[in-house]
């Protein structure tokens, strides 16, 4: 139970309602966006070139694997203001790993990534937002804040497209919301972060005509 319970939080529904602070429930008039998977040459930069036309910061999670590929990318990142976090070293399941090996995991990207970018991350967020006891532990030995999200635009799902991310974001977008995209197709077929980007502008367009701030998880307002 110890080991396992915990991965009940990745179904939707009980993340918001019962832990609304892993969830990403913050202040009402806020909408934390957060992106996954990078940094990566191949995308990140549309990332960071629309943010920063729309005056946008946002928390990047970012893979330790990635970090170590693209290390001018991730101080770019940084050097742009955004929130710094990580999303482990590589991709794989935290279940499948003892707590040994996955402290090992988290610890090896923390350094990677503050390393990269002058910054140590606040933030954890697990591999397909699948906790357990080990990563709880492991996270909170190395200072690491674990947060999944409120609402996802489902980039990668078989026959996307900028509407269908736009539309899956709009089921479960309020005030509060942690927002979750990709800026890399890594772990995700390819075109995914490209539909992500094409639904960004809707997405920041939408929160203004709610008046909603859209910022990052720092400026969230969690508890």
């Amino acid at each position: 139970v110890a080991q396992g319970g915990p991965g009940l939080t990745a179904i939707g529904p009980v993340r918001r309602h019962l832990f609304g602070g892993l969830a990403g429930v913050g202040n009402a008039g806020h909408v934390a966006l957060t992106f996954d998977d990078g940094p990566d040459p191949r995308s990140t930069p549309d990332f960071l070139d629309l943010l920063a036309r729309r005056d946008v910061r946002a928390t990047f999670f970012m893979l330790g694997s990635m970090t170590a590929a693209a290390p001018a990318l991730a101080a770019e990142i940084a050097a742009a203001g955004h929130d710094i976090a990580t999303h482990g070293w590589d991709h794989r399941y935290l279940t499948a790993r003892g707590p040994r090996d996955t402290f090992r995991d988290l610890a090896r990207a923390r350094d990677t990534i503050a390393a990269a970018t002058g910054r140590v991350p606040a933030y954890f967020r697990p591999p397909y937002g699948v906790l357990n006891g080990g990563a709880l532990f492991a996270a909170r030995r190395l200072g690491l804040r674990p947060l999944l999200w409120t609402c996802w635009g489902r980039e990668w799902i078989p026959g996307a497209t900028a509407d269908t991310v736009a539309g899956a974001l709009r089921k479960n977008l309020s005030g509060g919301a942690t927002v979750l995209l990709h800026d890399s197709d890594s772990t995700s077929p390819p075109g995914a972060s490209r539909r992500a980007l094409n639904a960004l502008p809707w997405l920041l367009d939408e929160c203004a005509r709610r008046g909603l701030a859209v910022g990052p998880a720092a400026e969230h307002g969690l508890h």
